[in-house]
């Protein structure tokens, strides 16, 4: 930790108004390392002359915006100060015939969908807790959900971005450009870079129609091997589905969901057609709630027995990839729940002791590695033996590394919390 001086610390205060700065406190650690100071800026000149002065008083900066993801990636090498979003919260502007809106770091999601709805619109998105998660912390966790499989992920929505360097400079491309960086697709540079790159301040996005009806189907399943057959006969069928995910306990037999949207007729279509496509199993209507699965795996009695990692594999490997977590579970007296998405991307919790945990995800890591997938660790518990968030860094890392000296020479920013220790 470096000390803030005082001179710095008024340096700070002759740029941001007496409520923008504070003593952090220990409910602002990370895993346990503690900053001085939280920042609050209003404005992208803020942001970035505070900025500046940080870089160049050499602390380490760490980037917060709703919070609810600050236990992902590694924890920090060092902390100094915060620099929050929370007042960057602005909808700057929603050009709804042109389907595009502009949104300040710090807007919640909700906040952004509320909005949009207004005019029949929304980002086709739908992350974990979007009352609170923000513009520039799903962006810098590239954290979509089962709607993904219908509109792409985050880099295919967004289309325009701001970033304040650690220099000071703030540079945008794409969409509503102020400042091109030349040789950078900053929108998809940012994006999963978990605040190692540059600090976001707006976005641009484009959007879509609100749809006019939707359904939503559980089928009931006898085991992963039926749940695998009936995902890849779906995905190759001619349904025009939106989402479709797979659930996986060791207390329940397997289901899958599938997600519909247009009218009403279309819709029922597309349900009748699905019946053909599995005539013995059981399907039912399902609650809008099916889509909250992922956030139910995210509901903690116990913060302290508790690991979730998520899990990219092929399609093709799904019920291969369950019997993997059913047998890592297993084998060290955890308890497991899964939710697959049809692009094989899936979400792990394990309940049970620290180091039982760590056993598992051990494990499981290496077998997921040999097969070609990956396992990265979102939440742990406090008193956890250490463990790479990321895995194996793969043959990019020297190029990350590389964007990551141009844009950051210094290391300021969420120093070590990225792949390969960036």
């Amino acid at each position: 930790m470096t000390s803030i001086s005082t001179t710095l610390e008024g340096s700070f205060r002759a740029i941001l108004g007496a409520h923008q700065i504070h003593n952090a406190t220990p409910t602002d650690s990370i895993y346990g390392v503690q900053s001085q100071l939280v920042l609050e800026p209003t404005t992208e000149q803020q942001l970035a002359a505070t900025l500046r002065l940080a870089n160049e008083a050499g602390l380490a900066v760490i980037l917060r915006g709703g919070g609810t993801k600050l236990g992902w990636g590694n924890p920090p090498s060092r902390a100094d100060v915060i620099f929050s979003t929370a007042r960057l919260n602005k909808i700057l502007e929603h050009a709804w015939a042109d389907l595009t809106v502009t949104a300040e770091a710090g807007c919640t999601i909700q906040t952004l969908q509320e909005t949009l709805a207004q005019h029949g619109q929304r980002l086709a998105l739908d992350p974990l807790r979007a009352d609170k998660a923000t513009v520039g912390g799903i962006l810098s966790t590239n954290d979509s959900g089962a709607l993904r499989l219908r509109f792409g992920a985050l880099r295919d929505l967004i289309i325009g971005v701001t970033i304040a360097l650690p220099d000071g400079t703030l540079a945008s491309s794409g969409g509503k450009v102020v400042k091109n960086v030349a040789g950078y697709d900053l929108p998809k540079l940012i994006t999963g870079a978990l605040g190692t790159l540059g600090v976001i301040t707006r976005a641009v996005f484009r959007l879509h129609p609100l749809p006019h009806h939707t359904g939503s189907f559980s089928i009931s399943l006898a085991n992963p091997d039926e749940a695998q057959r009936l995902v890849l006969g779906i995905q190759d069928s001619k349904l025009a589905h939106v989402a479709l995910q797979s659930s996986f306990s060791a207390d329940a037999p397997p289901s899958v969901d599938i997600l519909f949207e247009g009218t009403a007729a279309g819709v029922d279509a597309q349900a009748s057609q699905l019946r053909s496509l599995c005539p013995f199993a059981q399907l039912a209507e399902a609650a809008p709630a099916v889509w909250n699965v992922r956030q139910d795996l995210w509901s903690f009695s116990s913060l302290e027995e508790t690991a979730i990692a998520k899990v990219g594999t092929l399609p093709t490997d799904l019920a291969r990839t369950i019997e993997l977590f059913r047998r890592a579970a297993d084998s060290t007296h955890l308890r497991w729940q899964s939710l697959m998405y049809a692009t094989g991307l899936s979400w792990l919790r394990l309940e049970g002791r620290p180091d039982n945990l760590h056993c598992a995800l051990t494990a499981l890591r290496a077998d997921l590695e040999k097969m070609g997938g990956s396992l990265v660790l979102l939440h742990r518990p406090t008193a956890f033996p250490p463990f790479d968030a990321w895995g194996t860094p793969g043959d990019s890392l020297p190029l990350m590394k590389s964007v990551k000296r141009q844009l950051d020479p210094a290391n300021t920013l969420n120093p070590g919390r990225f792949l390969g220790g960036i």
